[in-house]
């Protein structure tokens, strides 16, 4: 397959969708969690979290366009300032998937995929029980894009992690935690460890064949 530009556009549209939803690889799986002020809780995944920066430590992800009626997601973290995001794992990815759902407004996902909430400490949005990762995030700033969607950057406020999943690095064993990752909409893919290599620098690159 070789398409240009002109070819992609003129695509069906439901495979155009799939093909450049996929192009990019596998995308990390997470459910952000959020709490409305009159404490309506809502869930949703996510395939678009990014890592920013350390230190700070910030996260970033890319919220779709908010039409005349807008999820309850975006709402909730620029009306509360908090939301949760949570590692999806294998034991509950059809769950997970389900929450894309375009429910009624007050309808909490929690509640209608079966999903268990955890509240930590004084953390005011929900996390996800199951999930092994889970990370507290303070919105910090939301930037326009040119294709209507909004770049939604938060600080890390809480981590909650077992220490088994850690090495003496600070590295996740993501295939420990039995993290999954998403191609395309749809299709989910167990995360395998495949090698581990040190930092690069140029006097230490190998001689390659």
């Amino acid at each position: 397959m070789q398409l240009q530009k002109e070819e992609i556009e003129q695509l069906e549209k439901k495979y155009r969708l799939n093909l450049i939803n996929s192009i990019s690889g596998i995308k990390p799986a997470n459910l952000i969690g959020t709490k409305s002020l009159n404490h309506q809780e809502n869930v949703a995944i996510f395939s678009s979290v990014v890592h920013l920066g350390s230190n700070p430590a910030q996260l970033g992800f890319i919220m779709r366009p908010q039409t005349e009626v807008p999820r309850d997601t975006y709402p909730n973290i620029l009306e509360t300032g908090f939301y949760t995001i949570n590692h999806v794992s294998q034991s509950f990815i059809k769950k997970a998937h389900f929450t894309s759902a375009k429910l009624e407004k007050g309808v909490s996902e929690f509640e209608r995929m079966r999903i268990e909430q955890e509240y930590i400490a004084d953390f005011f949005a929900p996390f996800v029980k199951e999930s092994v990762v889970k990370i507290g995030m303070k919105h910090q700033e939301s930037i326009p894009l040119p294709n209507g969607c909004i770049f939604v950057i938060g600080s890390v406020e809480m981590l909650v992690i077992p220490d088994h999943v850690v090495n003496g690095l600070g590295q996740i064993d993501l295939e420990g935690c039995s993290g999954v990752g998403i191609s395309g909409l749809n299709s989910y893919y167990a995360l395998n460890k495949l090698d581990s290599f040190p930092y690069v620098r140029e006097d230490e690159i190998p001689d390659f064949e």
